[in-house]
């Protein structure tokens, strides 16, 4: 949905109710559904995650996938208008305690709501430091409204270009690090066709995945967090963070390695939590070779 569209949803919706909002936006997605061209890549997807299963499933599960992703702009109307979002964690005490001494890169992925997880932290620990490293659309709509509220909750954002990002906004982002804030950065989208990445074995093939976040946690110390949000029911999530993974490298010759070592690291954890979660894949572009 386009940002002019969608205030115009949202505008009806305050008057007609939530029903209204849940209903256009499941329209659109099955529009999106019917007309899209990234639709036979989610059926290539769904085909590699259940090679045992025909053709009509898979369009069947990538058919659920855009109904699914409605739940994002659902609940962040929801959340827009004074509905309580509520959620449990596993593993947050784990984050409090590194948080304490040192900063920590928050790693998530298109896979559950990463933009309710973000608002939801500020909201636990109301003086959390939290940056987020976001790419930038010509025509951002929807997502420059998702920023917007991002920042009024207290999120920190850098924006990166799709042309190359300034080595500026690499030192502010390590800086913050070291002053014990978290930042977090996509793990499993590559923003340019220049960009550093890791090839990792993923789902019985190959995924390019950006480095950023593993240079980041070398350079700076801090730890990793494979950070993941998934809704269990209307306006209710479910976090999860993993064992933190350091990037402790002795020397110049061991970098290599400890960054790919934990770069799968995070593919094997990605590929645990898709098959738990496949219907929550929100990445529509082209992820495994």
């Amino acid at each position: 949905m386009k940002g002019l569209w969608y205030k115009i949803i949202e505008g009806m919706t305050r008057v007609l109710g939530a029903w209204l909002f849940a209903v256009v936006s499941r329209v659109i997605a099955a529009g999106y559904f019917l007309f899209s061209k990234n639709v036979k890549e989610s059926n290539r997807f769904y085909g590699i995650l259940y090679p045992q299963k025909g053709r009509c499933y898979h369009r069947l599960c990538s058919f659920r996938q855009y109904q699914n992703f409605t739940t994002i702009h659902y609940d962040r109307f929801l959340a827009r208008h004074g509905n309580a979002t509520t959620f449990s964690s596993q593993g947050w005490g784990k984050l409090e305690e590194v948080v304490q001494e040192r900063g920590a890169v928050l790693l998530m992925s298109h896979l559950g709501n990463w933009e309710i997880a973000a608002q939801l932290l500020r909201q636990q620990e109301s003086d959390l430091k939290l940056l987020l490293y976001m790419g930038v659309k010509e025509k951002e709509g929807v997502e420059g409204l998702q920023k917007e509220q991002l920042q009024k909750s207290g999120v920190k954002i850098i924006g990166v270009e799709r042309d190359g990002g300034s080595p500026f906004d690499a030192v502010e982002g390590i800086r913050f690090l070291q002053e014990g804030g978290l930042v977090s950065m996509t793990g499993d989208i590559l923003w340019r066709s220049d960009q550093k990445s890791l090839t990792v074995d993923f789902l019985g093939g190959t995924a390019r995945i950006p480095e950023a976040p593993y240079v980041f946690a070398m350079v700076s110390g801090a730890p990793i967090f494979c950070f993941f949000s998934f809704r269990n029911a209307k306006n209710s999530y479910e976090f999860s963070l993993a064992d933190p993974m350091y990037i402790r490298c002795r020397n110049r010759g061991e970098r290599k390695q400890l960054i790919q070592e934990a770069a799968q690291n995070y593919a094997d954890l990605l590929s645990k939590q898709l098959r738990a979660h496949a219907l929550e894949w929100y990445h529509f572009g082209r992820f495994v070779d």
